[in-house]
Order: structure tokens, then sequence, then C-alpha cells
């Protein structure tokens, strides 16, 4: 036992062996003695190398051969170590972990609880010999510089870890790991990137993320000023368009992403004091704008699409402004439990899955924003909008609706998008059948109706990224999904318009002068998002030097 008696500190007797980090600078003089004793013996009768300040556990099973520790290494209780180590400074081995046969650390390697390191292996080249009795084979484990390997995981003979790489807890490790990367699964592939510069090159991503980023950064203002109407003072989609409430929200997250402040056309205050005073006092909604710059009443509460989005674009427009709605959103607040279910049973789940997702996305964002407020509406309402959703998702896609010939998964996929967003990723809650979406939307990324480079839109593809980005803790199919990320994100960097940023469609020779085409403030903010989703997923993100804070923000919503 080290540390204080264990009548001071029940149930902490072998504290020091189970937490080691700690040990040189907590333990008492008599512990420090025990340790260096140890130390000693294990140097004069087997030939140990240890650096100061380690810590063995002497509740740890060494049984080496050869045995090297750094600088500020230590092994904890119940670690299981034999054949020959060789471990860098700042090396931590933690409790139950199991190291055996020929392994060499770097510098700055942890090892989490209950990892298994086998640097040795049976053969089975003899089939009618049992496998016990046959010969061992070692070929041996490297695992370089600052890598962290997680919880329960495997890493077999042969494999090489690269430089600051992470190995996510449960993966089964069969093949060398690139530095930089961070791999999960079993077998273990490639999650995304811990240093994006290390990623590969073939298509030159990496490059083209940077060209682009300096390119969206320099020329955000220009986009803004091009949409600028001063004689109206308001913003328009685009010029020579009438001025809208979402562009005046558009400009808002432009201006966040890629200016880091407000819109520099008129002071924050004012931008604030216009969306706050645009909230119909009685329902909290806010309506379509006229061309005085007043808003007309919504007409049918939730079931007005303009009005639905505004509690989406407006109300984090407002949180990036650094304010909020004026007041709750009532129509919300006063809808029980039985009236969200029956609201939820009215929407065309079979036939446009994407409105009734749009619906779905505006009622849980109106409560999200109610519940910031203290607004907690009435009781179960929360509850029964997950509950519906959790019950009617279907086990098969992991979504809401049926796909139909005429589009495929189209309405699935984006409604599974505007479901999902407003409720399970605003709310930070898993998904149902996260493996079924991600089947799902692989399957209906294939169609080349909607995602060949000439017909590509900024809602299609968004509502791909987003559901690929939400479920990428589950490295399912994950060399897939990566590749579908490579390819949309390669077409979506040529979308961009030199200072007018992006349209809602792609451009193409075989689309110009087609409306959707042109750039404005909608196609730029959500092709924005669209880049970051893919890039993240990519581990590329950071390149970008931008991260969504709006609504297409990748994190729980702000509370």
């Amino acid at each position: 036992m080290t540390g204080p008696p264990l009548e001071d500190r029940p149930f902490d007797g072998n504290h020091f062996d189970y937490s080691p980090w700690s040990f040189w600078d907590e333990a008492d003089e008599r512990a420090k003695r025990r340790q260096l004793d140890v130390r000693r013996h294990l140097a004069e009768h087997r030939g140990y190398r240890i650096g100061e300040r380690c810590f063995l556990s002497e509740l740890a099973s060494v049984q080496n051969e050869e045995f090297h520790l750094g600088h500020g290494c230590y092994v904890a209780a119940g670690a299981y170590l034999s054949g020959s180590l060789h471990a860098g400074r700042d090396c931590t081995i933690n409790p139950y972990a199991v190291v055996r046969g020929h392994v060499r650390l770097g510098d700055a390697v942890r090892i989490g609880a209950h990892t298994s390191v086998l640097g040795f292996n049976h053969t089975t080249d003899d089939p009618d010999t049992e496998v016990f009795r046959q010969p061992l084979r070692s070929t041996g484990i490297t695992i370089g510089d600052d890598v962290w390997i997680g919880s329960h995981v495997v890493v077999l003979d042969g494999v090489t870890v690269g430089d600051r790489s992470v190995v996510a807890a449960g993966a089964v490790v069969t093949r060398d790991v690139p530095a930089g990367a961070v791999v999960g699964g079993n077998p273990a592939r490639v999650l995304r990137w811990r240093v994006p510069a290390l990623a590969p090159r073939s298509d030159d991503l990496v490059a083209g993320l940077t060209a682009f980023a300096e390119t969206a950064h320099a020329q955000a203002r220009r986009v803004l000023e091009r949409c600028w109407d001063p004689d109206l003072g308001l913003f328009t989609d685009r010029p020579g368009s009438p001025p809208t409430v979402r562009a005046q929200c558009d400009a808002v997250e432009v201006a966040d992403l890629l200016l880091g402040r407000a819109p520099e056309q008129l002071p924050a205050r004012v931008q604030v004091d216009r969306l706050r005073g645009w909230q119909d006092p009685g329902t909290g909604l806010v309506g379509a704008l006229r061309p005085d710059g007043t808003v007309e009443p919504a007409r049918d509460g939730l079931s007005d699409p303009g009005a639905a989005y505004h509690v989406l674009s407006v109300g984090y427009a407002l949180d990036l402004l650094g304010s909020g709605f004026a007041e709750p959103v009532h129509v919300v607040s006063r809808t029980d439990a039985a009236e969200v279910v029956a609201g939820l049973e009215r929407q065309p789940w079979t036939t446009n899955a994407w409105a009734a997702g749009a619906w779905v996305d505006a009622l849980g964002t109106a409560l999200h924003w109610n519940r910031r407020r203290g607004d907690l509406g009435a009781t179960g309402a929360t509850e029964a909008l997950f509950g519906w959703l959790l019950t009617r998702a279907d086990p098969r896609t992991g979504a809401w609706g049926r796909p139909a010939p005429e589009d495929g998964l189209l309405q699935v996929v984006n409604g599974f998008y505007r479901a999902s967003r407003g409720t399970f990723a605003q709310f930070g809650l898993p998904v149902p059948h996260p493996e079924r979406v991600v089947d799902t939307v692989l399957e209906h990324v294939r169609d080349a109706r909607f995602f060949r480079p000439e017909t590509q839109n900024a809602c299609n593809v968004l509502d791909v990224a987003h559901p690929l980005w939400l479920t990428r803790g589950t490295a399912y199919r994950a060399d897939e999904v990566l590749g579908v990320a490579r390819r949309l994100l390669a077409d979506a960097l040529g979308h961009w318009t030199d200072h007018a940023g992006f349209g809602f469609r792609a451009p193409h020779p075989t689309t110009t002068g087609l409306p959707a085409t042109a750039p404005g403030l909608q196609g730029t903010e959500m092709w924005l998002a669209v880049i970051w989703l893919l890039a993240d997923l990519l581990g590329l993100a950071e390149v970008l030097r931008y991260r969504p804070r709006g609504v297409h923000r990748p994190e729980p919503g702000p509370v």
C-alpha cells in the first residue's frame, strides 16, 4: 500500500497503483523510497533500464526479458507485460492493459485500460497440429510519438502506429495506422485526421481547401456588399431580388463564418432590434417581409413554410448577434403532447417527407428556443415529439417516409436531415438506427439525378453531408463515407463564383442562366456549411478557418 493510511481513505488503499500519474507529487517519502528500491532491484537482478520519475505498480505483472522505460513513464495495477518493451519518455500503460511480445513505444504514448498490444502471434501453418503446440512468431509492434490508444483496443502483431495518431476505444488494429490519423472500428479504418496536413494529398484536397479558404475570407466583404440595398437598408438574396427575412439572417451567418463579426452595413444593435421587432408578440412567429420592411402575420402557424424556417434563421441570427427572440414562440409553448402527436400524424410523410421534416425542424427548434428562455411549454410536449420519432423511424432506412419512383430516396434522406437537425442533433441525442441511416444515404448518393456535378444543389448535398457527419462515430462503412465526402467536397470547391459567392444550384455550362445558379446569400451560407461538414468528415476542417455556429452548427444548439 502507498500513500496515506487505509483508515484515512477507505476503498482507496491502492490509490497510486491505479492513478500513478500523481505519485511523485503526492506520495509520502516512505512510498517513494519503496518505489526506488523496486527500480534498483529490477535494474540489478533483471537488467531493466528505468528512467527518472517512473512508477511501476507492484500490482502489475512485469515478466519482460528486455525492459526499458524513459523518463516519466508509469505502469498501473493489473497491467501484464512480457517480451521486450522499449518505451520513450512520458509513456502510460493504464490498468489491466496487456503489452506482450516485441513492442517499441515512442515518446508520450498513452495506452488505455483493458487494451491489448500483442507483438506476437501463434502460427497456424500445420492444420494437423493443435494451435497451442505450434511455434510463436513475432514481427513486433512499433508505436510512434504522441499517440493516444483508447480503452479496449487490440493492436495485432506487425502493426506500425504512426506519430500523432489516435486509436479510438474498442478498435481492432490489424494494419498500419497512418501518422496523424484518427482510426476506429473493427477492423480499424481512418475516421478523420487529427493532423490535416498529414492527410493523403492524392486528390490535392488540402491545397484546394486552403485556396478556397483564402478566397472566401478575402472576398467576404464584397459578397455582402453585392447583396446590400442601401435605399431599403436591407439585404437581398442577390442583386435585383426583393429583400427577405432570410436574406438578413443569411447575411449575419455569412459574416460570422468569414469575418467573425456582424455584417458591417448596419450596427449590430440595429440588426438585433430589427429582427426582434419582426416577431409577432401574439404567436411568437416571424412572417414574410413586405416591401416597406414590415412583416406579415404567419398564415398557418408552423404550417406556413416561411414562418417555420424563420424560427430557425431568425433565432440563430439573433444568437450569433448575442441576443435572442423577444418573446417565446407562443404557438409552440401552448401546444400540448396530444397536439404534437396530432401534428406529426398530419404531416405528408409518405409523399413529401421533406416538408414533414421541415415542420418537425421548426417545432423542435421552437421548443429549443423556448426552453432556453425557461419556458418548458406543456408537460410532455417535447417527450411526445421525441417518442413519436423514435417509435416511427423505419428500422430498414433509419428515417421517416418512403422512397418513390419519381425521386428515389430524395424525400426520405432530405426529410431525415430536416427532422433530425431540429431534434436529435440540436438536442445532442443519438439518432435511432444510425447504421441504417448510413446505408440509406450511401444508396441515395449514387443517384446521378441529384449528384452529378451539374445537377447538385446545396439542399441535396447538405442533406447528405449532415447525416453522414452526425453518424460518423459509428465508423460504419467508413471508407465509403470518406470516399463520398472527398468526391462531393471536390465538386463543391468548384462551385464558388469570384466576388459573388455560391449559387443555390451548382454552376455548369448546361445550366447557365438558370436563376438557381446565380450566386446569392442563401447558396453561400448553405455551401459554406456543406464544405465544412465534408471537410470535417475528412479531418480537414481546420484548414477552412471557420466553423458554422448558426442554423447549420455541428454541435447541439446553445443553451
